[in-house]
């Protein structure tokens, strides 16, 4: 059994840096009436189920459903509208905000050279209808909807974890979920290829991927001079040089040696 781990709300905020997100200003919305094709589109939709919410971002038509009327919706698109195909599918994390995950299927029609996301919000346990069986390309996307957020879909022929390990604990893309991977993460691998007997002969694993340690020969390459896998770290330099011998006659042949970092961007 994997161990829990506690609560980690705000996490991210927390524990890595002190930086603040710049958030970038919304993106104007047009009224969809200022496109004909549009207008019909959502005139259709409005007339079968309720549309929370419709306008135009960038070329595209976006529009709010209920969530209970996903597959509906979506087949209404494919078969009355000709939007043919899905190409994206996924969700977005606000459990902090407002305790509920926001889904959007991105939908292109092929015939009218036209592309339309429908969003709907549903609850951290609300059980979400797959839509499969509108488009088949909704396989993959929703499994890895449910293993990177947690996202519970009914209906699909296989929901599995699709990039995590079976027994992973948790959901790595909720906003909860510690930038570096929580202690169980640390450990996973070495638990699973040598055993638990070994964590103190290794050491737990590595989850910074901006350090590197020139002498760990088991984790990263050697970047003195190439040793055996595990073998202890040579004091020989590799010669490194920007140009082969001979090079191009016109241009001057640079050395490593010779090379200068500066401190400040010019």
């Amino acid at each position: 059994m994997m161990r829990s781990y506690s609560d980690k709300q705000n996490v991210q905020k927390k524990a890595y840096y002190n930086d603040r997100y710049f958030v970038a200003p919304q993106i104007p919305k047009e009224d969809v009436e200022t496109d004909e094709i549009f207008a019909n589109d959502v005139a259709v939709l409005k007339g079968k189920f309720e549309i929370k919410e419709a306008y135009i971002q960038r070329g595209q038509l976006v529009i709010y459903i209920d969530a209970r009327d996903n597959v509906s919706v979506l087949q209404t698109l494919r078969d009355e509208l000709s939007y043919n195909f899905l190409s994206e599918h996924s969700a977005i994390d606000w459990l902090a905000k407002s305790g509920e995950f926001e889904i959007f299927y991105q939908l292109l029609s092929s015939s009218k050279c036209k592309r339309l996301r429908v969003k709907c919000f549903i609850k951290e346990k609300e059980v979400l209808k797959s839509v499969i069986g509108v488009y088949k390309s909704a396989d993959w996307a929703e499994r890895e909807m449910y293993d990177m957020f947690g996202v519970i879909i009914s209906g699909h022929p296989y929901m599995k974890r699709i990039l995590m390990p079976d027994d992973w604990y948790d959901h790595p893309l909720r906003k909860t979920y510690p930038l570096h991977g929580d202690e169980v993460a640390q450990w996973y691998e070495i638990d699973k290829i040598f055993g638990k007997e070994y964590r103190d002969i290794i050491g737990p694993e590595e989850r910074d991927s901006a350090r590197v340690d020139e002498r760990d020969t088991y984790r990263f390459a050697r970047l003195n001079h190439e040793v055996p896998f595990g073998a202890e770290p040579s004091s020989e330099k590799t010669v490194t040089d920007y140009q082969e011998e001979g090079g191009v006659f016109i241009v001057k042949k640079l050395k490593k040696e010779d090379a200068k970092i500066v401190k400040e961007r010019y």
